[in-house]
């Protein structure tokens, strides 16, 4: 699960739907969504270290901009776009929490949502215009992009190539597309991380402890390669590679679930670690 995490957390493919879906075709319980959030915690740590000096500088320059000083610098534009771009998905995750943890994980919604993004990237490739950077970024740009974001609510969608899209249709270039991604997941991905361990910590730091450690130390490792591996394949092929990938696998999974080899709610009889509303 680490790997599986660390390796499809950051690339445009959906983490969650690998999540799921592996251990559905392996014959193995769904891990969860509580299992699934607490894990990202080692991505997390993967972008705070590869970005370190770009989110210090956004720090820096938002809460100058705070105090009245420096409101028009980049950095301060970039802090403040990744604030505002934070706030659809935890207002969307909170709204609806009960959908994200039971029937979103069906098997359908994931290979329909494998496929539809595929297709919404295709077409920012073809109608962005790639020609801003970084230094354009404004706090609009981050909520538009933080919009897209939620979309990641969806087990399917995928957060990298939601947001990724979502700036490709404002022009940005790819490796800046990217870089906003990646700084747009850090207070997403820790908020929900954190919830999780609070609101599971009786499993999770109980009988699930060792597995969440030791998944969360992959998860690292693998995704701090996968961070490097992304900006290089972004700049030299675009996100077709990941299109194709994500409709063949979307279509295999429905070719799986009408041939009765797979059912939609495979591995969800018994989660790793329950829901709520399933207690």
């Amino acid at each position: 699960m680490g790997l599986l995490q660390g390796l499809t957390e950051f690339l445009p493919v959906s983490s969650t739907a690998h999540i799921r879906i592996v251990p559905a075709l392996a014959g193995w319980n769904d891990p969860g969504p509580a299992f699934t959030a607490a894990i990202q915690l080692g991505t997390l740590l993967a972008v705070l270290i590869y970005f370190r000096t770009e989110l210090l500088h956004a720090v820096r320059g938002w809460v100058s901009s705070l105090t009245g000083r420096g409101y028009n610098t980049q950095e301060a534009r970039m802090g403040w776009a990744i604030f505002v771009g934070t706030i659809p998905i935890v207002v969307l995750g909170v709204l609806f929490k009960d959908q994200i943890e039971n029937e979103w994980r069906s098997l359908n919604i994931v290979a329909g949502s494998l496929i539809l993004m595929g297709l919404v990237l295709l077409a920012a490739e073809f109608l962005g215009s790639r020609k801003r950077g970084e230094s354009s970024m404004t706090p609009k740009d981050g909520l538009w992009v933080g919009l897209w974001q939620s979309l990641a609510l969806v087990p399917g969608m995928s957060r990298s190539g939601s947001s990724i899209a979502g700036a490709l249709f404002l022009g940005m270039d790819r490796p800046s597309a990217a870089r906003l991604s990646f700084l747009l997941s850090v207070p997403s991905v820790f908020a929900a991380g954190i919830f999780s361990i609070v609101k599971h910590r009786h499993e999770l730091l109980g009988s699930e402890l060792v597995p969440m450690l030791v998944a969360n130390g992959v998860s690292f490792l693998s995704g701090y390669l996968a961070i490097a591996f992304l900006i290089k394949m972004l700049q030299r092929h675009g996100t077709y590679w990941f299109v194709a990938y994500r409709v063949v696998l979307g279509l295999a999974i429905y070719g799986l679930m009408a041939s009765g080899t797979l059912s939609p709610m495979a591995g969800m009889e018994g989660p790793a670690v329950p829901s709520s509303s399933s207690r």
